[in-house]
Protein backbone atom coordinates (compact mmCIF):
# COMPACT_ATOMS: atom_id res chain seq x y z
CA UNK A 1 0.00 0.00 0.00
CA UNK A 2 1.43 3.57 -0.89
CA UNK A 3 1.96 6.44 1.31
CA UNK A 4 0.59 9.51 -0.55
CA UNK A 5 3.02 12.17 0.17
CA UNK A 6 1.36 15.34 0.85
CA UNK A 7 2.87 18.68 -1.44
CA UNK A 8 1.93 20.66 0.42
CA UNK A 9 4.63 22.75 2.38
CA UNK A 10 2.43 22.71 5.66
CA UNK A 11 2.27 19.01 5.94
CA UNK A 12 6.33 18.82 4.74
CA UNK A 13 7.58 18.23 8.26
CA UNK A 14 10.76 19.79 10.00
CA UNK A 15 11.42 22.65 7.73
CA UNK A 16 15.11 24.07 5.95
CA UNK A 17 16.77 26.28 8.30
CA UNK A 18 20.06 27.92 6.84
CA UNK A 19 23.07 28.89 9.11
CA UNK A 20 26.23 30.27 7.86
CA UNK A 21 27.92 26.93 8.22
CA UNK A 22 25.81 24.82 6.49
CA UNK A 23 24.90 23.94 2.90
CA UNK A 24 21.51 25.27 1.21
CA UNK A 25 21.07 22.25 -0.03
CA UNK A 26 17.50 21.27 1.43
CA UNK A 27 18.00 18.13 4.11
CA UNK A 28 14.88 15.21 3.90
CA UNK A 29 11.75 15.60 5.73
CA UNK A 30 10.28 12.88 8.29
CA UNK A 31 7.09 13.54 5.65
CA UNK A 32 4.10 12.80 7.72
CA UNK A 33 1.88 9.53 6.42
CA UNK A 34 -1.11 9.76 5.21
CA UNK A 35 -3.54 8.14 2.98
CA UNK A 36 -5.80 11.33 1.83
CA UNK A 37 -4.53 11.34 -1.82
CA UNK A 38 -6.34 14.81 -2.31
CA UNK A 39 -5.31 16.50 1.02
CA UNK A 40 -2.48 17.98 -0.66
CA UNK A 41 -4.69 20.03 -2.63
CA UNK A 42 -7.36 20.71 -0.75
CA UNK A 43 -6.37 21.59 2.69
CA UNK A 44 -5.59 25.05 3.68
CA UNK A 45 -3.00 25.41 7.05
CA UNK A 46 -2.93 28.45 9.41
CA UNK A 47 -1.42 31.22 8.10
CA UNK A 48 2.10 30.50 8.42
CA UNK A 49 5.26 30.65 6.06
CA UNK A 50 5.47 27.93 3.60
CA UNK A 51 9.15 26.84 5.04
CA UNK A 52 7.35 26.00 8.50
CA UNK A 53 8.29 29.27 10.42
CA UNK A 54 8.03 33.00 10.51
CA UNK A 55 9.32 35.66 8.12
CA UNK A 56 11.45 36.90 10.94
CA UNK A 57 12.78 33.71 11.35
CA UNK A 58 14.22 33.23 8.26
CA UNK A 59 15.00 36.84 7.54
CA UNK A 60 17.59 36.31 10.54
CA UNK A 61 18.81 32.90 9.57
CA UNK A 62 19.14 34.16 5.78
CA UNK A 63 20.97 37.36 6.89
CA UNK A 64 24.11 36.36 6.05
CA UNK A 65 23.03 35.55 2.41
CA UNK A 66 21.91 39.37 2.00
CA UNK A 67 23.13 41.46 -0.44
CA UNK A 68 22.78 44.20 -3.16
CA UNK A 69 21.73 42.28 -6.76
CA UNK A 70 21.71 45.18 -8.87
CA UNK A 71 24.33 45.29 -11.61
CA UNK A 72 26.11 48.52 -11.84
CA UNK A 73 26.75 50.11 -15.27
CA UNK A 74 29.43 49.29 -17.58
CA UNK A 75 32.20 51.84 -18.26
CA UNK A 76 32.42 53.25 -21.51
CA UNK A 77 35.87 53.43 -22.63
CA UNK A 78 36.52 57.31 -24.44
CA UNK A 79 36.78 56.52 -28.29
CA UNK A 80 38.49 58.91 -30.63
CA UNK A 81 36.49 60.57 -34.06
CA UNK A 82 37.78 57.85 -35.88
CA UNK A 83 36.02 55.02 -33.68
CA UNK A 84 39.57 53.89 -32.36
CA UNK A 85 40.56 54.33 -28.92
CA UNK A 86 43.05 56.73 -27.89
CA UNK A 87 46.81 55.59 -27.19
CA UNK A 88 48.00 54.54 -23.63
CA UNK A 89 50.47 55.93 -22.09
CA UNK A 90 51.62 52.77 -20.35
CA UNK A 91 51.32 50.92 -23.40
CA UNK A 92 50.94 52.27 -26.44
CA UNK A 93 49.98 49.06 -28.44
CA UNK A 94 47.12 47.85 -26.70
CA UNK A 95 43.96 47.20 -28.83
CA UNK A 96 41.11 49.36 -29.64
CA UNK A 97 37.66 48.15 -27.76
CA UNK A 98 34.22 49.69 -28.88
CA UNK A 99 32.34 48.63 -25.51
CA UNK A 100 28.05 48.96 -26.13
CA UNK A 101 26.72 50.53 -22.85
CA UNK A 102 25.15 47.73 -20.93
CA UNK A 103 22.17 49.30 -18.90
CA UNK A 104 21.16 48.56 -15.17
CA UNK A 105 19.27 45.46 -15.25
CA UNK A 106 19.08 42.93 -12.35
CA UNK A 107 21.36 41.03 -11.72
CA UNK A 108 20.52 37.03 -11.40
CA UNK A 109 20.19 35.56 -8.07
CA UNK A 110 22.86 32.97 -6.51
CA UNK A 111 23.00 30.35 -3.77
CA UNK A 112 25.42 33.27 -1.85
CA UNK A 113 23.21 36.62 -3.32
CA UNK A 114 19.85 36.78 -2.15
CA UNK A 115 18.76 40.01 -1.52
CA UNK A 116 16.07 39.52 1.16
CA UNK A 117 15.72 43.11 1.22
CA UNK A 118 13.71 43.51 -1.74
CA UNK A 119 11.06 40.80 -0.98
CA UNK A 120 7.42 41.15 -1.97
CA UNK A 121 5.44 43.16 0.67
CA UNK A 122 1.70 43.00 0.64
CA UNK A 123 0.12 44.16 -2.23
CA UNK A 124 3.00 44.67 -4.22
CA UNK A 125 3.15 43.25 -7.78
CA UNK A 126 3.73 40.18 -8.47
CA UNK A 127 7.48 38.59 -8.72
CA UNK A 128 8.27 35.30 -11.30
CA UNK A 129 11.52 34.03 -10.91
CA UNK A 130 13.28 31.83 -13.91
CA UNK A 131 16.63 30.80 -14.87
CA UNK A 132 18.74 33.07 -16.72
CA UNK A 133 19.87 36.65 -17.20
CA UNK A 134 17.18 39.56 -18.25
CA UNK A 135 16.47 38.72 -22.12
CA UNK A 136 16.57 34.84 -21.37
CA UNK A 137 13.95 32.97 -22.94
CA UNK A 138 12.31 31.88 -19.71
CA UNK A 139 12.25 35.50 -18.98
CA UNK A 140 9.95 35.95 -21.87
CA UNK A 141 7.78 32.43 -20.66
CA UNK A 142 7.93 34.67 -17.20
CA UNK A 143 6.01 37.63 -18.68
CA UNK A 144 3.91 35.45 -21.10
CA UNK A 145 2.47 33.84 -18.11
CA UNK A 146 2.21 37.03 -16.16
CA UNK A 147 2.03 40.08 -18.59
CA UNK A 148 1.99 42.82 -15.60
CA UNK A 149 4.64 40.49 -13.43
CA UNK A 150 8.34 41.84 -11.78
CA UNK A 151 10.98 39.32 -13.74
CA UNK A 152 13.41 37.47 -11.06
CA UNK A 153 16.74 36.20 -12.56
CA UNK A 154 18.02 33.66 -11.17
CA UNK A 155 21.37 32.16 -11.95
CA UNK A 156 20.68 28.33 -11.43
CA UNK A 157 17.00 26.09 -11.56
CA UNK A 158 17.64 25.61 -7.60
CA UNK A 159 17.57 29.03 -7.09
CA UNK A 160 14.35 29.87 -8.55
CA UNK A 161 12.94 27.06 -6.31
CA UNK A 162 14.72 28.70 -3.04
CA UNK A 163 13.72 32.07 -4.10
CA UNK A 164 9.77 31.08 -4.22
CA UNK A 165 10.30 29.10 -0.80
CA UNK A 166 11.56 31.94 1.03
CA UNK A 167 8.80 34.47 -0.13
CA UNK A 168 11.07 36.55 -1.97
CA UNK A 169 8.99 35.67 -5.40
CA UNK A 170 5.46 34.31 -5.79
CA UNK A 171 6.26 32.29 -8.81
CA UNK A 172 8.65 30.26 -10.92
CA UNK A 173 8.49 29.65 -13.93
CA UNK A 174 11.18 27.03 -15.58
CA UNK A 175 11.44 24.79 -18.54
CA UNK A 176 10.26 21.14 -18.28
CA UNK A 177 10.83 19.93 -21.64
CA UNK A 178 11.84 20.95 -25.30
CA UNK A 179 10.11 19.85 -28.53
CA UNK A 180 13.73 19.47 -30.19
CA UNK A 181 15.62 18.38 -27.46
CA UNK A 182 13.39 16.61 -25.08
CA UNK A 183 13.27 17.02 -21.26
CA UNK A 184 15.14 19.21 -18.80
CA UNK A 185 15.98 16.33 -16.57
CA UNK A 186 17.31 18.31 -13.31
CA UNK A 187 13.95 20.47 -13.07
CA UNK A 188 12.21 16.70 -12.84
CA UNK A 189 14.57 16.17 -9.67
CA UNK A 190 13.70 19.55 -8.08
CA UNK A 191 10.27 18.67 -8.51
CA UNK A 192 10.81 16.14 -6.14
CA UNK A 193 13.45 17.77 -3.97
CA UNK A 194 11.37 20.99 -3.25
CA UNK A 195 7.71 21.08 -1.93
CA UNK A 196 6.09 23.32 -4.06
CA UNK A 197 3.20 23.26 -6.73
CA UNK A 198 2.76 22.99 -10.43
CA UNK A 199 0.02 25.91 -10.75
CA UNK A 200 0.32 26.48 -14.68
CA UNK A 201 2.05 25.51 -17.95
CA UNK A 202 3.20 27.75 -20.55
CA UNK A 203 4.20 26.47 -24.08
CA UNK A 204 6.57 28.90 -26.26
CA UNK A 205 8.01 29.03 -29.38
CA UNK A 206 11.43 29.33 -29.40
CA UNK A 207 12.99 31.77 -31.96
CA UNK A 208 16.71 32.11 -32.41
CA UNK A 209 18.67 35.17 -33.81
CA UNK A 210 22.06 35.99 -34.58
CA UNK A 211 23.61 38.97 -32.79
CA UNK A 212 26.78 40.70 -32.94
CA UNK A 213 27.73 43.89 -32.28
CA UNK A 214 26.51 47.00 -34.37
CA UNK A 215 28.15 47.34 -37.47
CA UNK A 216 29.93 44.03 -37.58
CA UNK A 217 30.00 41.70 -40.78
CA UNK A 218 29.82 37.63 -41.21
CA UNK A 219 33.17 37.55 -42.47
CA UNK A 220 34.41 39.03 -39.36
CA UNK A 221 33.15 36.42 -36.95
CA UNK A 222 35.29 33.72 -35.84
CA UNK A 223 32.83 31.97 -33.21
CA UNK A 224 29.24 32.03 -32.38
CA UNK A 225 29.02 31.71 -28.40
CA UNK A 226 25.10 30.25 -26.82
CA UNK A 227 23.78 27.77 -24.31
CA UNK A 228 24.32 24.40 -25.51
CA UNK A 229 20.86 23.39 -26.90
CA UNK A 230 20.56 26.83 -28.76
CA UNK A 231 24.13 25.56 -30.41
CA UNK A 232 22.35 22.38 -31.41
CA UNK A 233 19.07 23.85 -32.58
CA UNK A 234 20.94 26.28 -34.87
CA UNK A 235 23.80 24.09 -36.52
CA UNK A 236 22.54 23.30 -39.49
CA UNK A 237 21.67 26.73 -40.38
CA UNK A 238 25.06 28.42 -39.00
CA UNK A 239 26.37 26.09 -41.54
CA UNK A 240 24.44 27.35 -44.81
CA UNK A 241 25.29 30.71 -43.69
CA UNK A 242 28.71 29.79 -44.84
CA UNK A 243 30.17 30.92 -41.62
CA UNK A 244 33.81 29.23 -40.70
CA UNK A 245 33.08 29.61 -36.84
CA UNK A 246 34.26 27.81 -33.57
CA UNK A 247 31.24 26.80 -31.55
CA UNK A 248 31.53 27.72 -27.84
CA UNK A 249 29.22 27.00 -24.64
CA UNK A 250 27.61 29.64 -22.38
CA UNK A 251 25.47 28.88 -19.21
CA UNK A 252 22.41 30.69 -21.10
CA UNK A 253 21.94 32.77 -24.10
CA UNK A 254 21.19 36.36 -22.77
CA UNK A 255 24.09 35.92 -20.71
CA UNK A 256 25.94 35.52 -23.62
CA UNK A 257 24.82 38.34 -25.05
CA UNK A 258 25.52 40.47 -22.25
CA UNK A 259 29.01 39.00 -22.63
CA UNK A 260 29.71 39.77 -26.23
CA UNK A 261 28.34 43.50 -24.81
CA UNK A 262 30.18 44.33 -21.90
CA UNK A 263 33.25 43.03 -23.85
CA UNK A 264 33.36 44.44 -27.06
CA UNK A 265 34.01 41.09 -28.99
CA UNK A 266 33.39 42.14 -32.71
CA UNK A 267 34.68 38.56 -34.04
CA UNK A 268 32.08 37.00 -31.72
CA UNK A 269 28.19 35.97 -32.54
CA UNK A 270 25.61 35.22 -29.86
CA UNK A 271 22.68 33.13 -30.53
CA UNK A 272 19.92 34.28 -28.34
CA UNK A 273 16.65 36.19 -28.73
CA UNK A 274 15.57 39.41 -30.34
CA UNK A 275 14.30 40.65 -26.93
CA UNK A 276 18.53 40.14 -25.27
CA UNK A 277 19.85 42.40 -28.71
CA UNK A 278 17.27 45.22 -27.45
CA UNK A 279 18.72 44.90 -24.06
CA UNK A 280 22.35 45.09 -24.76
CA UNK A 281 22.66 46.68 -27.96
CA UNK A 282 23.11 44.30 -29.89
CA UNK A 283 21.91 44.42 -34.25
CA UNK A 284 20.22 40.79 -35.20
CA UNK A 285 22.51 39.83 -38.02
CA UNK A 286 19.79 36.67 -39.46
CA UNK A 287 16.66 36.67 -37.82
CA UNK A 288 15.24 33.15 -37.18
CA UNK A 289 18.24 30.88 -37.43
CA UNK A 290 16.78 27.77 -35.97
CA UNK A 291 16.99 24.65 -37.72
CA UNK A 292 13.83 23.47 -36.87
CA UNK A 293 10.23 26.35 -36.83
CA UNK A 294 8.20 24.00 -34.83
CA UNK A 295 10.52 24.69 -31.75
CA UNK A 296 8.57 24.77 -29.05
CA UNK A 297 9.78 25.41 -24.62
CA UNK A 298 7.21 23.97 -22.15
CA UNK A 299 7.91 25.84 -18.94
CA UNK A 300 5.90 25.11 -15.46
CA UNK A 301 4.44 27.87 -13.09
CA UNK A 302 5.48 27.02 -9.53
CA UNK A 303 3.71 28.06 -6.41
CA UNK A 304 3.77 27.67 -2.49
CA UNK A 305 -0.14 26.98 -2.57
CA UNK A 306 -2.12 24.60 -5.02
CA UNK A 307 -4.32 25.63 -7.64
CA UNK A 308 -7.78 25.07 -7.06
CA UNK A 309 -8.90 21.80 -9.13
CA UNK A 310 -11.84 22.84 -11.57
CA UNK A 311 -14.08 21.18 -14.32
CA UNK A 312 -15.06 24.04 -16.44
CA UNK A 313 -11.98 23.97 -18.36
CA UNK A 314 -9.64 21.51 -19.20
CA UNK A 315 -7.40 20.30 -16.40
CA UNK A 316 -3.72 18.69 -16.41
CA UNK A 317 -2.60 17.10 -12.90
CA UNK A 318 1.00 15.67 -12.78
CA UNK A 319 1.94 12.69 -10.59
CA UNK A 320 5.12 10.84 -9.45
CA UNK A 321 5.11 7.68 -7.82
CA UNK A 322 7.36 4.79 -7.31
CA UNK A 323 7.89 1.08 -5.59
CA UNK A 324 10.52 -0.30 -3.45
CA UNK A 325 10.15 -3.46 -4.44
CA UNK A 326 8.73 -4.83 -7.65
CA UNK A 327 10.27 -1.85 -9.45
CA UNK A 328 9.26 -1.08 -13.33
CA UNK A 329 6.99 -4.22 -13.32
CA UNK A 330 3.92 -2.04 -11.25
CA UNK A 331 4.18 0.50 -14.25
CA UNK A 332 1.76 -1.50 -16.24
CA UNK A 333 -0.83 -1.78 -13.49
CA UNK A 334 -0.46 1.65 -12.96
CA UNK A 335 -0.88 2.67 -16.72
CA UNK A 336 -3.96 0.18 -16.44
CA UNK A 337 -5.95 2.54 -14.04
CA UNK A 338 -6.34 5.19 -16.47
CA UNK A 339 -6.64 3.06 -19.34
CA UNK A 340 -9.20 1.58 -17.76
CA UNK A 341 -11.10 4.68 -17.18
CA UNK A 342 -10.56 6.68 -20.70
CA UNK A 343 -7.73 9.29 -18.60
CA UNK A 344 -5.59 10.25 -21.48
CA UNK A 345 -1.68 10.31 -20.54
CA UNK A 346 0.26 13.63 -22.19
CA UNK A 347 3.75 12.31 -20.99
CA UNK A 348 5.41 9.63 -18.66
CA UNK A 349 9.29 10.37 -17.64
CA UNK A 350 11.43 7.79 -15.71
CA UNK A 351 14.27 9.07 -13.41
CA UNK A 352 16.59 7.06 -11.53
CA UNK A 353 15.88 6.31 -7.75
CA UNK A 354 17.57 8.77 -5.72
CA UNK A 355 17.97 6.72 -2.72
CA UNK A 356 17.97 3.33 -4.23
CA UNK A 357 19.29 3.35 -7.54
CA UNK A 358 20.20 -0.38 -7.92
CA UNK A 359 18.13 -3.41 -6.56
CA UNK A 360 19.76 -6.84 -6.17
CA UNK A 361 17.43 -9.74 -6.83
CA UNK A 362 18.74 -13.33 -5.99
CA UNK A 363 17.51 -15.43 -9.25
CA UNK A 364 17.67 -19.56 -8.79
CA UNK A 365 19.19 -19.39 -12.43
CA UNK A 366 21.15 -16.66 -13.07
CA UNK A 367 22.02 -15.95 -9.34
CA UNK A 368 22.33 -12.72 -8.28
CA UNK A 369 21.20 -9.88 -10.67
CA UNK A 370 21.32 -6.19 -10.85
CA UNK A 371 18.01 -3.86 -11.55
CA UNK A 372 18.35 -0.19 -11.91
CA UNK A 373 15.08 1.49 -9.88
CA UNK A 374 13.16 4.46 -10.64
CA UNK A 375 11.20 6.98 -10.35
CA UNK A 376 8.19 8.00 -12.76
CA UNK A 377 6.69 10.89 -13.65
CA UNK A 378 3.59 11.09 -15.31
CA UNK A 379 1.16 14.06 -16.36
CA UNK A 380 -2.72 12.76 -17.30
CA UNK A 381 -5.39 14.92 -18.67
CA UNK A 382 -7.88 14.94 -15.75
CA UNK A 383 -9.02 17.32 -12.97
CA UNK A 384 -8.39 16.69 -9.48
CA UNK A 385 -11.87 17.37 -9.33
CA UNK A 386 -12.55 14.56 -11.28
CA UNK A 387 -13.91 11.66 -9.64
CA UNK A 388 -12.56 9.09 -12.41
CA UNK A 389 -8.94 10.77 -11.26
CA UNK A 390 -9.75 10.44 -7.63
CA UNK A 391 -10.64 6.60 -8.13
CA UNK A 392 -7.40 6.16 -10.49
CA UNK A 393 -5.24 7.43 -7.43
CA UNK A 394 -7.22 5.30 -5.15
CA UNK A 395 -6.55 2.09 -7.14
CA UNK A 396 -2.53 3.53 -8.09
CA UNK A 397 -2.14 3.07 -4.30
CA UNK A 398 -1.94 -0.45 -4.20
CA UNK A 399 0.72 -0.53 -6.65
CA UNK A 400 2.89 1.72 -5.25
CA UNK A 401 5.05 2.37 -2.37
CA UNK A 402 5.32 6.19 -2.88
CA UNK A 403 2.97 8.57 -4.76
CA UNK A 404 3.04 12.35 -4.84
CA UNK A 405 0.44 14.54 -6.57
CA UNK A 406 2.92 17.71 -8.11
CA UNK A 407 -0.15 19.68 -9.16
CA UNK A 408 -3.34 19.96 -10.70
CA UNK A 409 -3.59 23.18 -13.14
CA UNK A 410 -5.32 24.64 -16.37
CA UNK A 411 -3.80 22.95 -19.34
CA UNK A 412 -2.33 25.57 -22.02
CA UNK A 413 -4.84 25.05 -24.71
CA UNK A 414 -3.78 28.16 -26.76
CA UNK A 415 -2.15 28.54 -30.23
CA UNK A 416 1.76 29.19 -30.83
CA UNK A 417 2.98 31.34 -33.42
CA UNK A 418 6.49 29.64 -34.88
CA UNK A 419 7.19 32.96 -36.74
CA UNK A 420 8.03 34.87 -34.06
CA UNK A 421 9.22 34.71 -29.92
CA UNK A 422 6.29 35.95 -28.65
CA UNK A 423 4.10 32.90 -27.87
CA UNK A 424 0.79 32.16 -26.65
CA UNK A 425 -0.80 35.75 -25.40
CA UNK A 426 -3.27 33.83 -22.50
CA UNK A 427 -1.31 30.61 -21.48
CA UNK A 428 -2.26 28.31 -18.60
CA UNK A 429 -1.85 29.71 -14.96
CA UNK A 430 -3.20 30.79 -12.01
CA UNK A 431 -3.97 34.45 -12.91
Amino acid sequence: MAHVLPSSPALAGPSLRIHPATSLQPRRSSTMQTRCIHQSIYTRQPSISPTGFSRTDWQTSCAILSSKAILGSFPMIPTSSNGNVPANDNNSSSPSLELVPVPNLPRPLSLTNFDLSSSPTHGSQLRVAYQGAPGAYSEGAASTAYPDCQPVPCDQFDVAFKAVELWIADRAVLPVENSLGGSIHRNYDLLLRHRLHIVGEVQKSVHHCLLTLPGVRKDNLTRVISHPQALAQCEHTITALGLNVVRESFDDTAAAAEYVAANGLRDTAVIASARAAELYGLQVLEDGIQDDPRNVTRFLVLAREPAIPRLDRPFKTSIVFGHDKDGTSSLFKVLSAFAFRDIKLSKIESRPHRFSPIRLVDDANVGRAKHFEYMFYLDFQASMADVRAQNALTEIQEYTSFLRVLGSYPMDMTPWNTSSDSGPSNPSADQ
